[in-house]
């Protein structure tokens, strides 16, 4: 089933004011509305017909990505946000993540399940799911300094079966953690920031060539950012 974007859903209360939230079910009749009430919806940005499915999932739906392609040009899909100053975390407490499924061959040396940001300019947070074990990890970059910071995890989530995927920056350290398990840290600066004008994105960082595209099955996707002074 190809993905319409259609319609008008009923959007959640807003959050509590100590986060900033977007969260995106796939569920209601506009598939993808940020259902958390702040306004965030997402559109598709696709090339060389990359499209989008759905499959019923814990009695909603996921997307379904496009599957590995070997043969250019390949079928690409993403899906963005408008670009907000709402999304970007500084260097405040931030927390992640996405409910993923993710075939053994349809790993990659990597897939972007969502991102803010570039490592190479203006700053970034990432989730992904890199190389043959389908290991997850979690990426921060600093909006000065272009080191890449990233918890890798010990386990692997490619064996087509659900996975939740967390990724946590609190105090020095950024965990992340698969099936509410803490699987993989990393020591963050202090002072490190995370601010850009790049738009919040999903599945991968656009429709063009090499653009790190997920291969496999997305739900529940959400991100809090404390305020100041807060925790998440």
């Amino acid at each position: 089933m190809l993905l319409l974007v259609t319609g008008t859903s009923a959007a959640a209360a807003p959050q509590p004011a100590s986060t900033i939230t977007v969260r995106y079910s796939f569920d209601g009749p506009s598939l993808l509305a940020d259902v958390s009430g702040h306004g965030h919806d997402l559109y598709p940005v696709s090339r060389y017909g990359g499209t989008l499915g759905t499959v019923p999932h814990n009695g909603g739906r996921a997307l379904v990505f496009p599957p590995p392609c070997h043969d250019e040009p390949c079928p690409r899909i993403a899906l963005r946000a408008p670009t907000t100053s709402e999304l970007n975390p500084g260097r405040r407490p931030i927390r992640y993540g996405a409910s993923v499924r993710l075939a053994a061959d349809q790993t990659t040396k990597g897939e972007n399940v969502m991102q803010k940001g570039f490592s190479v300019r203006g700053s970034q947070y990432k989730l992904q799911i890199d190389g043959l074990a389908g290991r997850p990890s979690c990426v921060l970059v600093d909006d000065r300094r272009p080191r890449i910071h990233a918890a890798i995890s010990s386990v692997g989530v490619a064996d087509d079966r659900w996975h939740t995927l967390e990724c946590r920056r609190s105090g020095p350290y950024l965990t992340i953690l698969v099936d509410d398990v803490p699987r993989g840290r990393a020591i963050l600066p202090s002072d490190l920031s995370v601010s850009n004008h790049i738009p919040f994105s999903l599945g991968g960082k656009g429709s063009f060539a090499d653009n790190d595209q997920f291969q496999g099955m997305l739900d529940e996707v959400w991100v809090e950012i404390a305020q100041a002074g807060g925790n998440v």
